[in-house]
């Protein structure tokens, strides 16, 4: 077994998609279609069995190790990288320890609440550096720094929240306009807008915090191109 410890530097750096497996909710055909598409996978510590269950071998278990099944036995297929410390969870673990162009973290958010805050925490320190989007099976949450423009269907839903405090200057295209409009985490949020004609654009002032686009699941192919 591979004993790799907490260094922030990159351990593995991949030129294509990667995506990020835990043990909370996943789409497993989803999971299979990246994988068939030729994303990197690799699993936080017990999303290892995860990727097993779809058929998966990761190329890489990275954790503390303390909620793999058999870790002996994956010892044979994969590497695994054991790291001690506890002051981060294995998906911040797995942020650390990769460099990619794009990074999809699935099931880091559902079964248990405590893992989907700690994932949100990891993408506020992580999302300004490098590009993430969280999915789980219904919807994606794609970090985003500055302004963006995306298409949808009309009526779709599209929904806004902070990571920090983000004061917008404006949007086209939305249900709820966001002229002059501040969110922060236990202020205002944006939940439940709409795209009114399918294309929407967002435009926050300059230098504000990270914030997350939350749409439905079957956006993730577009937002992975656009972020590409």
């Amino acid at each position: 077994m591979v004993n790799d410890t907490a260094a922030r530097e990159p351990v593995l750096r991949f030129e294509k998609p990667l995506v990020i497996v835990g043990g909370g909710d996943v789409d497993f055909s989803l999971l299979r279609s990246l994988y068939a598409g030729g994303a990197h996978i690799i699993g936080a510590d017990g999303g290892g069995d995860v990727c097993a269950q779809a058929g998966i071998t990761p190329e890489a278990i990275i954790g503390d190790i303390d909620s793999l099944d058999d870790p002996v036995a994956w010892a044979e297929k994969t590497r695994l990288i054991r790291i001690e410390e506890q002051l981060t969870t294995d998906f911040e673990k797995c942020l650390y320890s990769t460099a990619a162009p794009i990074t999809v973290a699935m099931g880091m958010t559902g079964k248990r609440f405590d893992h989907t805050l700690a994932a949100l925490s990891a993408v506020m320190r992580y999302g300004k550096d490098r590009q993430i989007v969280l999915a789980d099976e219904t919807d994606i949450a794609l970090v985003v720094n500055g302004s963006i423009t995306f298409t949808v269907d009309a009526g779709a839903r599209v929904s806004l929240h902070p990571l920090g405090r983000v004061a917008f200057v404006g949007s086209k295209g939305l249900d709820y306009p966001l002229e002059d409009v501040v969110l922060e985490p236990g202020g205002r949020t944006g939940a439940s807008n709409s795209a009114t004609t399918g294309v929407f654009e967002v435009h926050p002032e300059p230098d504000q915090a990270a914030w997350l686009l939350i749409l439905d699941l079957k956006y993730l192919p577009v937002a992975m191109k656009r972020l590409a």
